[in-house]
């Protein structure tokens, strides 16, 4: 466990960023099962429709065939939060919980952050328009929902045109990340490292600092991994990220393992 990362998560200034690789450990549906869904509802038989485009492209081809994302989302909704799922049983979401982290992005829509918070009884402030930032408390914990909130359909980044928005950079979570990341060191977890998304979140951290009068005092950041990879160790590494790996090769395992030992 690197030393600097456990000083950082003891002393408060650890920003926690969380994929869909958390979620995945809930055995929520996959973006693969995502588009074979969209191409059942368009017609299409899905394993041709996955070949027309990227997720983006494909969400993008359904809301313009249904006029909005309305109906893919209420069934994401309801797919994404089945009553058999048991927080309780999540070792991964118990632990993110009990950790010190005063401030949680994730791009995941789902609300089983906010869920676990609740049921192991942790207080948050959740943060997914500037209505929440108004209205968040000084010194409680904020999960911000970065890509958007099941809660709110015009927040859910999901199709290309939204996508494309973000990539601007100028919204007010986006102002609110710049500002966060000056004095935090930032932990990814549950990321895949060819996302495009995570390797884009990478890049506008390293380019919110080069800005910062401060450069050299920018606080380490950790991207977690279970697979080895020296192409985005040394491209990371000069964007002052350091790759932890585990030597685990079940994902879930790694990362509950890797939690208990930075939270205990």
């Amino acid at each position: 466990m690197n030393a600097e990362l456990i000083h950082a998560h003891r002393t408060n200034k650890l920003m926690l960023f969380v994929g869909a690789g958390v979620s995945a450990n809930l055995n929520l549906p996959t973006w693969s099962q995502l588009t074979a869904h969209i191409a059942t509802e368009l017609g299409y038989e899905p394993k041709i429709f996955s070949t027309y485009g990227t997720a983006l492209a494909l969400a993008e081809f359904y809301k313009k065939k249904k006029g909005s994302l309305g109906p893919l989302r209420s069934w994401m909704d309801r797919e994404w939060h089945k009553p058999d799922i048991d927080i309780s049983q999540s070792e991964i979401h118990r632990l993110i919980t009990l950790g010190r982290f005063s401030r949680i992005y994730t791009t995941n829509y789902d609300r089983w952050l906010e869920i676990a918070h609740d049921h192991f009884g942790v207080p948050y402030d959740k943060v997914a328009s500037v209505a929440d930032l108004v209205s968040a408390a000084d010194g409680r914990r904020q999960i911000v929902k970065f890509h958007g909130d099941f809660d709110d359909d015009a927040s859910i980044v999901l199709d290309e045109t939204s996508y494309f928005q973000r990539l601007n950079y100028d919204s007010p979570l986006d102002i609110k990340l710049s500002n966060d990341v000056l004095g935090n060191s930032v932990l990814f977890i549950g990321y895949s490292l060819s996302d495009i998304n995570i390797r884009l979140l990478f890049y506008r951290l390293t380019e919110m600092w080069n800005r910062s009068a401060i450069s050299s005092a920018r606080p380490k950041s950790y991207v977690f991994t279970n697979r080895p990879n020296p192409v985005a160790q040394e491209v990371l590494g000069h964007w002052g990220i350091d790759m932890i790996v585990s030597e685990e090769d079940d994902p879930k395992k790694a990362l509950t393992d890797f939690l208990q030992q930075l939270v205990s």
